[in-house]
C-alpha cells in the first residue's frame, strides 16, 4: 500500500500516541461504493447489508450493486436505503435521509439551516449545483453586531434566512420518483414517537449544556425533566413532527409562505431577531451546473461561491499536480507541500464571496488555473518554510463549523453529496418552541468591520454583512468522475477543516492508490496560516465526530 501524505511512523512516535491515534480513527464513518462492472463494494462502520443488496451503514466493507447511501446517523441511512428500495432517486433518498438528520441530529442539522447539493444525472451526465445557503435578513447590516458582539454567534440575532427545505423541494421536483409526502413520512415518526439520543449527541449536549439550558425550546426538547438526556434515552421533537407533517401535506410554501413560517418569525422575533415573512417569501435558491475542475486525470464537480471548497481544492490539487506525477504528494516531502499549499490557498480564500454581490471573477479564475497553481508551487522551497506574511494573506480568516453530510448513489448511477447545516452545534442557541424548529446561526459566518482577530488582518470586504446576502462556506461536497465515468462522491463535516480533510482523502485514494478505509482513516494535518502552526488529527480525541468524511468510490 502507498505511504499516506501522514504516514504513521511521523505522527505516532511512541504507543500512547497510537493509542490517541486509534481514538480519532473509530469516530470517523465512511462509505464506499463501486457503481459500474459486476460487483459494488461499500465502506461502512457497523456494516449493514439488505437482502435486496443495497448497503447502509455502519461499518467495514460491504457489496452492493444497486445504491448505497452514507449519512452521520444509522437510521437516516436506513431511511436513505428505503427510499432506493421503493424505486426512489438518489434525490429521494437524500430527502428523506436530510429530513432525518434535522430530527435525530439536529445540533449540526435541520431545516432552521442551509446546505449545498451536487447531484449528478446519469442519463444526460449533467452535475448540478444546488445552492440552499442560508441568507442574511432584509434588515441585517454591516454594523449590526457593533454593539452586541455576542449577538452574531448566540440568539436569535445570529440566524440567517434557512434554504434547506426550498433546496430539497427543487431537488426533488428535478429528479423525484416518489411522492413528497412519502419521504417526510420516516422523519415524522421519529420526530413524534421519538428516538434513541447516541453517544455523538450526548457528548455535545454535555459540551454544550449551558446553551441548552438557557434556552426554553432547547430545554424542553433536550432536557424535558430539568437535566439532560443521556446517550440512550430518548428524545421527542412533537413540534417538529407537526412542522414536517404540514411541509409534507402542503409543501414548503407552508414554510416560506405559510402557518409555519408565520409561527417561527413570531417566536424569532419575540426573542430579539430580525426575521420577517418578507425574508423568507423572498428566498431566492440558486441552481447552476457545477463548478467543474480537471485536475490529476479526473474531473471533480462541485459548488460555486459562496462555498469555497471546491476552488480551494482546485488550487491545492493543482499546485501538488504542477510537479508531475503522483510522487510530489508522497512521503514527508509531499507532506511539506502539502501544508505549503494549504498555506497559500487559504491566502486567497479570503477574497471570494456572493458573486451576486461582489466581483470575484478573477479570484475563481486564479483558483481554477494550473498556471497560477504553477506560480505559487514555485514560491514553495522544499527545504524551508516562512512566516505568515510571506504567503500574502491580506484578510482575516473565518472559521465556519458543524455541518452534516451525506453520499448517495442509487442503482442508474445517479449521484448525490449533500452537505447541510446549521452552523455552530445547535446553531443559534434557539428553538423555536411552535414548530420545533432549531435555527442555525450562520450570520456568524460573515466577516464584520468591527472584527479583532487574534492575527490582527482587517476583515475581508467580500465578505461583509449585505441584505440577502450569502457568507462564505468552507462546505465542499464532490461528485468525482474519470472519463466520463462516475468514480467517487465525497464530502466531510468539521466547518473550515473539511477543505484540507476532503483533499487529503483525494489524495490518499485517487492518486496515492490507498483503498477507500485506509483514505479515510489515515491521520491528516491541518493549517491555518496564522498562527503558523499545523496540527494532525491524531491526538484529536476530545472532538466528538470530529471530521467526519463520508466517500463512495466506483471502480471497474
Amino acid at each position: 500500500m502507498d505511504s499516506p501524505l501522514l504516514s504513521q511512523d511521523h505522527v505516532l512516535p511512541n504507543k500512547h500516541t497510537w493509542k490517541m491515534s486509534l481514538c480519532a480513527i473509530v469516530a470517523i464513518t465512511i462509505v464506499g461504493l463501486v457503481v459500474r462492472g459486476n460487483t459494488s463494494y461499500g465502506i461502512l462502520s457497523g456494516a449493514e447489508k439488505y437482502n435486496d443488496g443495497i448497503a447502509t451503514n455502519q461499518g467495514d466493507i460491504v457489496e452492493s450493486d444497486v445504491g448505497v447511501v452514507a449519512t452521520d446517523d444509522a437510521r437516516c441511512s436506513a431511511i436513505g436505503v428505503s427510499m432506493l428500495r421503493q424505486g426512489g432517486h438518489a434525490v429521494d433518498a437524500a430527502v428523506a435521509a436530510a429530513l432525518c438528520i434535522g430530527v435525530v441530529f439536529s445540533a449540526s442539522s435541520g431545516i432552521g439551516g442551509g446546505a449545498f447539493m451536487v447531484v449528478r444525472s446519469s442519463s444526460s451526465s449533467q452535475t448540478q449545483a444546488f445552492d440552499m445557503r442560508e441568507t442574511a435578513p432584509l434588515a441585517a447590516s454591516q454594523n449590526m453586531y457593533q454593539n452586541n458582539p455576542k449577538g452574531k454567534t448566540l440568539g436569535p440575532l445570529s440566524m440567517g434566512v434557512p434554504g434547506e427545505l426550498a433546496g430539497l423541494h427543487a431537488a426533488w421536483l428535478k429528479h423525484g420518483r416518489l411522492p413528497w409526502k412519502t419521504l417526510f413520512q420516516p422523519a415524522i415518526e421519529l420526530a413524534g414517537k421519538g428516538f434513541v439520543v447516541t453517544p455523538t449527541l450526548g457528548e455535545y449536549m454535555a459540551a454544550d449544556a449551558n446553551k441548552i439550558l438557557d434556552d426554553p425550546g432547547l430545554r424542553k426538547l433536550y432536557a424535558p425533566n430539568g437535566t439532560l438526556l443521556k446517550a440512550g434515552d430518548v428524545c421527542r421533537n412533537v413540534e417538529l413532527g407537526s412542522t414536517l407533517e404540514v411541509v409534507a401535506e402542503q409543501g414548503p410554501q407552508a414554510f416560506y409562505n405559510g402557518t409555519i413560517g408565520e409561527n417561527l418569525v413570531k417566536d424569532v422575533r419575540d426573542a430579539g431577531g430580525i426575521l420577517t415573512m418578507e425574508d423568507l417569501h423572498n428566498y431566492k435558491l440558486e441552481v447552476t451546473d457545477a463548478t467543474t475542475v480537471n485536475v490529476m486525470g479526473y474531473t471533480i464537480y462541485g459548488m460555486p461561491p459562496p462555498s469555497s471548497g471546491t476552488l480551494a481544492l482546485s488550487l491545492v490539487l493543482n499546485i501538488l499536480g504542477s510537479y508531475g506525477g503522483s510522487n510530489a504528494a508522497r512521503g514527508n516531502l509531499g507532506l511539506h507541500r502539502l501544508i505549503e499549499a494549504l498555506k497559500h490557498m487559504w491566502a486567497v480564500r479570503m477574497n471570494l464571496g456572493d458573486p451576486n454581490f461582489v466581483n470575484i471573477d478573477d479570484t475563481i479564475s486564479k483558483m481554477l488555473s494550473p498556471s497560477f497553481a504553477k506560480d505559487i508551487q514555485h514560491m514553495i522551497l522544499d527545504n524551508t518554510t516562512f512566516p505568515p506574511e510571506y504567503y500574502m494573506n491580506r484578510w482575516s480568516q473565518l472559521s465556519d463549523h458543524g455541518t452534516s453530510h451525506m453520499c448517495i448513489v442509487d442503482a442508474d448511477r445517479n449521484a448525490v453529496s449533500l452537505t447541510t447545516t446549521v452552523n455552530y452545534h445547535f446553531g443559534a442557541g434557539f428553538r423555536s418552541t411552535s414548530t420545533g424548529i432549531l435555527v442555525n446561526n450562520e450570520m456568524d459566518d460573515f466577516s464584520t468591520p468591527t472584527d479583532i482577530s487574534p492575527d490582527k488582518l482587517p476583515p475581508a470586504p467580500a465578505n461583509f454583512i449585505e441584505p440577502n446576502k450569502r457568507p462564505l462556506s468552507s462546505m465542499t461536497p464532490l461528485i468525482v468522475t474519470k472519463d466520463d465515468q462516475l468514480v467517487g462522491v465525497l464530502g466531510g463535516s468539521g466547518g473550515m477543516n473539511i477543505i484540507a480533510a476532503v483533499v487529503q482523502v483525494f489524495l490518499n485514494h485517487f492518486i496515492l492508490g490507498m483503498k477507500p478505509l485506509d483514505a479515510v482513516v489515515s491521520p491528516r494535518i491541518y493549517h491555518k496560516v496564522i498562527a503558523n502552526l499545523f496540527s494532525d488529527n491524531s491526538l484529536m480525541c476530545d472532538a466528538p465526530n470530529h471530521n467526519l468524511i463520508l466517500i463512495c468510490i466506483s471502480r471497474s
